[in-house]
């Protein structure tokens, strides 16, 4: 459910963040991503143009049979290149989000990920749109072009007040699955803190139609426990609180064990799915990253 600002604070406030995102991304991508987004991700579809007589050398799968049968001599199908593309961004916005050691929260970091690809879009004159994700769809934006519309994005990122704070990716995947006709860019924004069983089959669905990108977001105090005795740690989701001495090295060890193969685990799944994964650390300039992973795939593709 989306809310609209109660106060003129509030929605001073709001607006600021959304101006202050917006000229952080768009700086970014028209000094360094524009291009590597361009090369990466147009061209990546065909579409029927028109028929024409079969020449010597052609690919004899794109002879249209029907045709070749009324003209008594072979046509083939004649294609273009696609150079629109849709771009659906995916965005958790589940309890874990609020959570923020450094001066924004997880979902603020999610906002400013998002921004970066809907102003890349709106730049290559795609289509762009968004679903907000808890446990269950809370919000759906379908795919349009233009900068109005990518603002609208980033302030729906920022404003929406979820119905649940639990996490489950598989209904998002599942609507992307529904909505997009055409081959499309599923950018997923999420700390997936939520078990891998649980969304997999979803995922490999998605991935199998559609060029699929995960953006972890993390922060490094969900990384390891401090050493600071007795502390009381609280599930942001379902509201369970546990009582852990982290004095203990044992109790750190093994918390770090469980959240290194939480990582893993992830790890293997987008691998085996072909999805590529941008790290994004909330301790940690984003911008290298996204450029990385734009030149990477961009070195791939050639």
């Amino acid at each position: 459910m989306l809310k609209t600002p109660d106060s003129d604070e509030q929605l001073t406030r709001i607006l600021k963040r959304v101006r202050r995102i917006e000229l952080i991304t768009r700086g970014m991508v028209k000094e360094t991503l524009g291009g590597q987004y361009h090369s990466r991700f147009k061209g990546q579809g065909i579409e029927f143009d028109d028929f024409r007589e079969y020449q010597a050398g052609d690919d004899i799968r794109f002879i249209d049979w029907n045709v070749t049968a009324r003209m008594d001599e072979p046509f083939v199908r004649k294609y273009i290149e696609e150079r629109e593309l849709t771009v659906m961004i995916v965005v958790d916005v589940s309890g874990s989000g609020d959570y923020g050691s450094q001066e924004d929260s997880k979902r603020e970091r999610a906002a400013e990920v998002a921004a970066v690809f809907a102003f890349s879009a709106v730049q290559n004159q795609d289509k762009v749109g968004l679903i907000l994700v808890s446990d269950q769809v809370e919000h759906y934006l379908p795919a349009r072009k233009g900068s109005a519309h990518a603002l609208r994005i980033l302030r729906d990122i920022l404003t929406i007040q979820p119905k649940s704070r639990k996490t489950s990716l598989a209904p998002a995947l599942d609507l992307s699955i529904e909505r997009i006709a055409h081959r499309a860019l599923v950018v997923l924004v999420s700390d997936f803190l939520t078990p891998d069983t649980a969304w997999e089959h979803n995922l490999r669905a998605v991935a199998a139609k559609h060029d699929v990108v995960a953006a972890q977001i993390s922060d490094p105090h969900e990384w390891q426990l401090p050493s600071s005795g007795r502390i009381c740690l609280e599930d942001p989701e379902t509201g369970e609180q546990f009582i852990v001495n982290t004095s203990h090295p044992a109790v750190r060890l093994k918390y770090a064990e469980a959240i290194s193969e939480r990582q893993e685990s992830l790890s293997r799944l987008l691998r085996k799915n072909g999805v590529e994964r941008i790290d994004v650390r909330m301790d940690d300039d984003y911008a290298p990253a996204m450029k990385a992973y734009f030149r990477a795939r961009r070195r791939r593709k050639r």
